[in-house]
């Protein structure tokens, strides 16, 4: 039986989500069943063996789409394997050394048990919602500093893991 992973996100422009699609798509690679969906759509955890969470970084605070989501669903996530991914840094500063986690997502390490957090680069384009990210688009900040070939890198390691853990049952 194929273990089932969920990996919810929070994300506002899409960049998180497209983050997550790749994630989900080499896990389902290494022969894992995933299911990339909006943590705000999530209502229940149980159907899965594992989950990843991603968030975008805004003003140093994850998306409040998936604090909620690790807040909501907190017991059930300290029951199965979880895996933290934030995106955000919009410079090529998360392919350079390792970022930590902000201070929030850093709790909901510690309470839910994650076994890892990752930051990959950001993504902001013309188009992007809200007042302050067209400033920062303004200021000629933006870009896409995402690095798929880490994220399928780090992808890989989690579904190493699971499958690992699988077969040692």
């Amino acid at each position: 039986m194929n273990a089932k992973v969920l990996v919810a996100y929070g994300s506002t422009n899409g960049s998180t989500a497209r983050i997550a699609d790749a994630v989900a798509a080499v896990l389902d690679k290494e022969g894992l069943t995933a299911e990339t969906r909006p943590a705000g759509s999530v209502q229940d955890v149980s159907p899965y063996d594992a989950v990843v969470i991603g968030g975008g970084l805004y003003a140093g605070r994850w998306h409040k789409d998936s604090r909620r989501f690790a807040r909501r669903h907190r017991q059930a996530l300290a029951e199965r394997p979880v895996w933290l991914f934030s995106s955000g840094p919009l410079d090529p500063s998360a392919g350079e050394r390792d970022i930590p986690p902000v201070p929030g997502v850093r709790r909901i390490m510690d309470r839910v048990g994650a076994r890892e957090h990752v930051t990959f680069g950001g993504c902001l384009e013309e188009g992007a919602k809200g007042w302050v990210a067209r400033m920062i688009l303004k200021d000629g900040k933006g870009g896409d500093f995402r690095d798929f070939g880490r994220i399928e890198a780090w992808a890989a390691r989690v579904a190493g893991e699971l499958t690992g853990a699988r077969q040692e049952r």
